[in-house]
């Protein structure tokens, strides 16, 4: 199996700022690789764009192919993460995190599609590729992450859907990275709900290193983790689901009873739910927008 994108590839990344945004798209100019990526906020070979807004991302996308002069594969990073309450509003923070997270991917892949199609006839007939960067979130379910899961989770719905309805023309896979530390964590922190210590830390280079192998393999994976643990993680995640959940809200139960928790106003119902225990916090807030990943 290939592990080295075929130079002169053109690749648009989305999310091309953050953490893994960046360091990809360094790795792939290196490796010969033409690289366009999109992010809020332009940069060198970064175009501005708002992924929630449909008229935006076609004229980011358009420019992108056409700076590219076409386009062979898309990486799908771009997504923030607000900590929420499930039984809470949608509106702003649920449906915030909804729209960047899934509907950003598919905004920007539906509008990518007629290049990626044509890509195939430049290249002997390969396949372009689009890789989504999922989260082990959609198959481990936390408190507070709510959106973030709903969003990731249909991500992975949405590849599955692509990969069915455009397989003859398209090689898709999702990778399901486990907690990294990038600024999509900040929104949590800032309200005491950081996932630092909660869940199973991996490195941005385990990340990085999978979907650069994903775009040079002759035969890309159809859902991958960035790690052997986090394969294993998605196995369990995916065939023992109720044994999962079942540790998770063990330790739910040991974290709130320990006061874990009553550092922040979000988790008080939570808190007074499971253990009886009312919670005063002064914890600060966070800013509205919350952090790219």
């Amino acid at each position: 199996m290939s592990r080295t994108i075929p130079a002169g590839s053109r690749v648009l990344v989305t999310g091309a700022a953050g953490g893994f945004g960046a360091p990809t798209a360094a790795r792939l100019r290196d490796a010969g690789a033409h690289v366009i990526g999109l992010d809020r906020e332009p940069g060198d070979g970064v175009l501005a764009c708002d992924i929630t807004d449909d008229a935006a991302v076609d004229r980011a996308v358009a420019a992108a192919v056409d700076r590219l002069g076409g386009l062979d594969a898309v990486v799908h990073y771009a997504g923030i993460g607000i900590p929420n309450d499930a039984g809470g509003p949608l509106r702003p923070d649920a449906m915030r995190v909804i729209d960047v997270n899934l509907l950003g991917a598919w905004r920007v892949t539906a509008a990518a599609l007629p290049a990626l199609q044509a890509a195939r006839g430049r290249r002997g007939g390969a396949k372009a590729r689009v890789v989504f960067v999922a989260s082990e979130l959609a198959y481990l379910t936390l408190p507070f992450v709510s959106a973030y899961s709903v969003a990731k989770r249909g991500m992975t719905a949405y590849a599955d859907a692509l990969r069915l309805e455009y397989g003859t023309e398209l090689h898709v896979t999702t990778v399901y990275p486990g907690y990294v530390r990038t600024p999509i964590h900040d929104a949590g922190r800032e309200v005491g709900l950081a996932l630092e210590g909660q869940v199973r830390r991996e490195e941005v280079d385990d990340i990085v290193g999978t979907v650069l192998r994903v775009l040079g393999a002759t035969r890309p994976p159809r859902d991958t983790a960035g790690t052997l643990a986090g394969q294993v993680e998605l196995w369990a995640g995916r065939h023992v689901p109720g044994l999962v959940a079942s540790g998770v809200v063990r330790k739910l139960r040991a974290q709130a009873a320990s006061g874990h928790y009553d550092a922040s106003p979000l988790a008080a119902g939570l808190v007074r739910r499971l253990t009886g225990r009312d919670i005063l916090s002064t914890a600060p807030t966070r800013s509205q927008e919350g952090s790219v990943r």
